[in-house]
C-alpha cells in the first residue's frame, strides 16, 4: 500500500508534490501549535480555578473552625468535606457535602496529613466526570478538602479544538489549493522550457537547411529560473549556430562532390575515348599511335594533379589531422627568385619582375608548399591574362610579418566574382577550356597552404590589375 502511495506521488507533477508537500509540513506545523497552544489554554484554566478555590477555601475553613464543619453551601456542583486526621487516617465530619464515591477526597486528605502546604489534584469522579480537589490545613489535625467540576473548563478546551481544527483545516486547504496556483505560477518557465525542448523534439534536424527558431522568453520565476532560462537559450544558439555549420559544411560538400565528379568525367572520358581508337587499324599507325598515347599520358598527368590537390586540400580541412606541412628555417626571397626562374622558363612572353630587399627573409615554413603557392599564382596570371601582359612579384618583410604580392596587368577580377575567387573548382571565365583554364583548384590549394601558416591571402585589384598579397608571420608556427 505505501509502495503504491509512493508511486502515485512520485507520477505527480513537481507543483502539486511541493503543495502536498508544503501541506503536509504545515499540517505538522499546525499539530505542534494547536497542541501547545490547548495545554497552555488548559493549564491557566485550571489555574485560574484553583485560584478561585483557594479563595473560597479562605471562607470555609473559617467556617468550618467556627462550627466544626462548613454549614454555607459551597457553589452548585461543588463538594465540601472536613477530615479529622491521625496516625495516617482519616474520618469525615458530618453533615458534609461530599459524592457517593468520595474515595479520592479521604486519600488527598490522608495524604495532607503529612504535608506542610496545600495540594491540588485532578481526578476522577465516578458518575461526576473530572474534578479539581484542593486540600488545606483548618487547624492541626483537621483538613479541608473541596471538589470543583471540571466540565466548564473541559468544554473550553474542546471548543478550542474544535476551533483549531476548523480554523486549520481551512487554512491548510487554502494553502494546498493558492499554493499550487502560485508554484504553479512560479514553475511556468519550467513548463515553457519542457514545451520548447518537445518543439525541438519534433524539428527535423536532419534537413540540410535546419534552424532552431525557438526560443524561450518571460521574466517570472526569479534569479535561478532566469540563470536557466538564460543557459537554456545558450545552448539553443550553440546547437543553431552547430546546425548553420553542418547545414554550410554539407552544401559544400555535396558542391565539392559534383564539381569533382564533373572535373574527372572529361578526363576520364578522353581515356576511354583514346583507348577505343586503339581498336581500330588506322589508330595502329605509328604517327596516330604515338599521338593517342600523348594524350592518354597528358589526361592521366592531368587526373593525377587534380587527384592531389583534391586530397591536399581534404588533408588541410581535417580538423583532426595536423596539417601536412615540413616545418624549417627558409629563406622567402630565394624561394621567390626560384619561382621567378621557374615562370621565366615556362612562360616566356609574360615579362616578369621581381622587387626584393638585399636581406634575406626567413621564416618557419614548409619550403615545398610555399613554393606551391608561389608557383599557383604566378601560373593563374600566365593563363588569364593574354601574351605580353607584365606580371611582378614583390616581397617586403616588417612588422614581425613578411608579404609577397603577385601582380599583373591583366583584364582584373570582376567585382562579383571576387568573393569566390578561391573557392574550389571556380572559375571566372565560364568558358574558359580546361585545357587552358586549369582544374579551379589553384587558388583554394594556394589559400589553404597559407592558412595553415598561420597567414592571410587576398585579392585587390581594378580593371586592368590583379593583385594577390599573401601575409606569413615572421614565427608562421
Amino acid at each position: 500500500m505505501i509502495r503504491r502511495w509512493w508511486r502515485a506521488y512520485r507520477g505527480l507533477r513537481l507543483g502539486t508534490r511541493l503543495a502536498l508537500g508544503l501541506g503536509v509540513l504545515s499540517l505538522a506545523v499546525f499539530a505542534v501549535v494547536g497542541t501547545a497552544l490547548t495545554a497552555y489554554m488548559r493549564d491557566y484554566l485550571e489555574r485560574q480555578l484553583a485560584d478561585q478555590m483557594k479563595l473560597v477555601q479562605v471562607v470555609q475553613s473559617k467556617d468550618a473552625a467556627a462550627h466544626g464543619t462548613v454549614r454555607r453551601k459551597p457553589y452548585y456542583g461543588w463538594y465540601t468535606a472536613v477530615y479529622d486526621v491521625s496516625g495516617g487516617a482519616a474520618d469525615l465530619r458530618t453533615p458534609a457535602e461530599v459524592p457517593a464515591d468520595s474515595r479520592a477526597l479521604t486519600a488527598l486528605a490522608q495524604t495532607m496529613a503529612g504535608s506542610d502546604e496545600d495540594l491540588t489534584r485532578t481526578v476522577r469522579i465516578d458518575g461526576h466526570g473530572p474534578y479539581l480537589l484542593r486540600a488545606c490545613e483548618v487547624e492541626p489535625g483537621v483538613v479541608l478538602v473541596s471538589a470543583a467540576p471540571m466540565e466548564d473548563v473541559e468544554d473550553t478546551v474542546e471548543q478550542l479544538i474544535t476551533v483549531q481544527v476548523v480554523a486549520f483545516g481551512l487554512a491548510l486547504l487554502a494553502l494546498v489549493v493558492f499554493g499550487r496556483r502560485m508554484l504553479r505560477r512560479g514553475l511556468k518557465p519550467l513548463s515553457d522550457m519542457a514545451s520548447t525542448a518537445h518543439g525541438i523534439a519534433s524539428h527535423d534536424l536532419t534537413e540540410s537547411a535546419a534552424r532552431l527558431p525557438l526560443r524561450v522568453d518571460g521574466r517570472d520565476g526569479g534569479r535561478e529560473v532566469a540563470e536557466l532560462r538564460t543557459a537554456f537559450n545558450t545552448m539553443l544558439e550553440h546547437i543553431d549556430d552547430s546546425l548553420a555549420v553542418r547545414a554550410e559544411a554539407e552544401q559544400r560538400l555535396r558542391r565539392f562532390v559534383a564539381d569533382a565528379s564533373h572535373e574527372l568525367r572529361t578526363p576520364l572520358m578522353s581515356v576511354r575515348g583514346y583507348a577505343d581508337l586503339f581498336q581500330y587499324a588506322a589508330a595502329n599507325e605509328p604517327g596516330e599511335r604515338d599521338r593517342h598515347l600523348a594524350r592518354l599520358r597528358a589526361e592521366a598527368a592531368r587526373m593525377g594533379v587534380l587527384l592531389d590537390d583534391l586530397l591536399l586540400l581534404a588533408r588541410l580541412d581535417a580538423a583532426e589531422v595536423e596539417a601536412p606541412l615540413r616545418w624549417e628555417d627558409a629563406d622567402l626571397t630565394e624561394l621567390v627568385r626560384q619561382a621567378a626562374d621557374a615562370f621565366r622558363a615556362g612562360h616566356p612572353d609574360h615579362p616578369l619582375t621581381v622587387t626584393a630587399g638585399p636581406a634575406a627573409v626567413r621564416l618557419r615554413m614548409d619550403p615545398q608548399r610555399i613554393r606551391q603557392v608561389l608557383d599557383n599564382l604566378l601560373t593563374n596570371a600566365a593563363v588569364h591574362t593574354p601574351r605580353g601582359t607584365k606580371v611582378s612579384v614583390t616581397v617586403v618583410a616588417a612588422d614581425g610579418r613578411a608579404t609577397v604580392a603577385v601582380a599583373d596587368a591583366g583584364p582584373g577580377v570582376p567585382a562579383a566574382d571576387r568573393e569566390r575567387i578561391f573557392d574550389r573548382f571556380y572559375r571566372v571565365d565560364k568558358a574558359r577550356s580546361r585545357d587552358r583554364g586549369g582544374s579551379g583548384l589553384g587558388l583554394c590549394v594556394a589559400a589553404s597552404l597559407v592558412r595553415a601558416h598561420g597567414g592571410t591571402i587576398t585579392l585587390d585589384g581594378e580593371p586592368g590589375a590583379t593583385v594577390f598579397t599573401v601575409t606569413l608571420p615572421a614565427a608562421a608556427r
